[in-house]
């Protein structure tokens, strides 16, 4: 049944087979109906119209002129008279009186149709138009006798009195009988050669359905990869599906993929702060034992193990501080408060050349423009003390990470429309790799967790690039190996 529980549980390919099938068999049905009752009208007729001249000439000539209408002698002179009856294989004739009674009936009463009262009114009232019997076996055409009586010394028609002729329809219903049954047989054929055709043609038609299955099947088995085969053409609905069906697996993979490097970078962070804040907690912890165990004796010992407590407390409070200015440039700069106002990169240019000469006196420090020349006016609209932490920033990562008496550049200026301060170096530059996680947080060049080089926690290029992202600006890095490195600090530039 249509819309019950089991026409649910059917598949697909049945249901459209029975619609299409339900549909065809209705449209069959139809069309033969209407051909069927067509033909039948259309004989039915030609049955009138050869019952017409019969029944005016019978209604003209006296009964005793051609005798019984029933015997085969009477239809002969009938058909010689019409030109011939195709469709009429038996006439019966009676003559009614005007109350329609029967003045003289047909010679075989018993196949005389069953017919209603015909008095002279109703026969008058049918204007000699041929009607059906109630079987609907029978065409049957009433007139009112007139005139001609033969022979000479008969006496003539009762006044009011008819004639009425009934012609079979057997004829006609053998046609129609036999076209009904040319039809079902056709019918009946075309749905099986149909069903059987449609059969495969829906499941050719539905095979890249299948595919989407299967595709969608290996993909909740874990195959990201997977996409469904465009077999379809872009136009057809089975294609947009497929296209769309592939655009959305591909934005999944990607955020799998996101989701699972998020969760890496997560662990990797919480691993790296855990480190970072476990050292200087380990050393304080061990020099505060060794103090209450009294391993320190003389006074010279507990200063020393103070000042290096208090070395250890101040690198981990700058670490806390790091991690929270982090956080807070994560949430943006409405989070983050700064004081906004005009100013020139080349003070923090000039600055930074001072702190550089103070670090390490034996480099050559150069002040220039953005790709050389004279060093240019670089007016932005930013914090100056968050500024100076960015340039403090990548100074010391310049002296950290570069052999003392490497020269160091110092470029300033303008370039398309944006302020740029440069502070390059040549020392050993970095690959592609290195370059492409240089600014992640914890990430350090050696790879290691030491800091016998000086090197830091791996925050200090993460909070540049932050702080200059809060001002609408970036941090690039333009390096190659045994090239050196150029940290550009980018912003968009004001005008007075």
């Amino acid at each position: 049944m249509i819309g019950g529980r089991p026409w649910r549980r059917t598949s697909l390919r049945v249901r459209l087979l029975v619609i299409t099938l339900a549909l065809l068999a209705v449209g069959l049905l139809v069309s033969s109906a209407v051909v069927i009752g067509m033909l039948r009208t259309h004989l039915v007729g030609r049955v009138d119209e050869q019952l017409r001249p019969i029944t005016r000439l019978l209604a003209r000539l006296h009964p005793e002129a051609l005798g019984p209408m029933s015997s085969a002698e009477g239809r002969q002179v009938v058909r010689a008279l019409t030109g011939g009856l195709d469709l009429i294989d038996g006439v019966h004739t009676v003559y009614l009186n005007a109350d329609g009674t029967t003045g003289i009936g047909p010679a075989d009463p018993a196949r005389m149709p069953e017919l209603p009262r015909l008095d002279a009114v109703t026969v008058a009232g049918l204007r000699g138009e041929p009607f059906e019997t109630d079987d609907g076996d029978w065409r049957v055409m009433a007139l009112p006798r007139t005139t001609a009586q033969l022979p000479a010394d008969s006496s003539p028609a009762p006044p009011g009195s008819s004639v009425v002729v009934a012609a079979t329809l057997s004829g006609v219903d053998s046609t129609v009988a036999r076209l009904s049954v040319v039809c079902l047989f056709t019918a009946a054929t075309l749905l099986s050669l149909l069903t059987a055709a449609g059969w495969y043609a829906v499941r050719a038609g539905l095979r890249p359905l299948r595919r989407i299955e299967e595709t969608a099947a290996a993909i909740a088995g874990g195959d990201l990869s997977r996409r469904v085969p465009e077999t379809a053409s872009p136009s057809s609905e089975v294609g947009r599906l497929s296209a769309s069906l592939n655009g959305m697996l591909g934005q999944i993979e990607e955020a799998f993929a996101a989701r699972a490097e998020s969760e890496a970078r997560m662990r990797r962070f919480v691993a790296d702060v855990s480190h970072e804040l476990r050292t200087p907690l380990f050393g304080i912890k061990g020099f505060s034992e060794l103090y209450r165990m009294g391993g320190l004796p003389e006074p010279d010992d507990v200063d020393r193990t103070m000042e290096r407590i208090r070395r250890e407390s101040g690198r981990l409070t700058g670490l806390v501080e790091d991690l929270l200015l982090l956080a807070r440039l994560d949430e943006g700069q409405a989070v983050l408060p700064m004081d906004l106002a005009p100013m020139d990169l080349r003070a923090l240019a000039a600055d930074a050349r001072h702190d550089l000469r103070g670090l390490d006196s034996s480099r050559p420090i150069t002040l220039t423009g953005v790709e050389g020349g004279a060093p240019a006016s670089a007016p932005v609209l930013a914090d100056e003390a968050r500024l100076r932490q960015v340039v403090t920033n990548l100074v010391g990562n310049a002296v950290q990470h570069t052999a003392p008496g490497t020269p160091i550049r110092l470029g300033v200026g303008t370039e398309g429309g944006e302020a740029v301060l440069v502070i390059a170096d040549e020392g050993p530059g970095l690959t592609a790799e290195q370059a492409a996680r240089v600014f992640d947080r914890f990430y350090r060049v050696d790879g290691s967790r030491g800091r016998g080089a000086g090197g830091g926690a791996g925050l200090g290029l993460a909070i540049a690039s932050s702080i200059v992202g809060a001002h609408g600006g970036r941090v690039e890095l333009r390096t190659a190996p045994g090239a050196g490195a150029a940290f550009r600090v980018v912003l968009p530039a004001v005008t007075a």
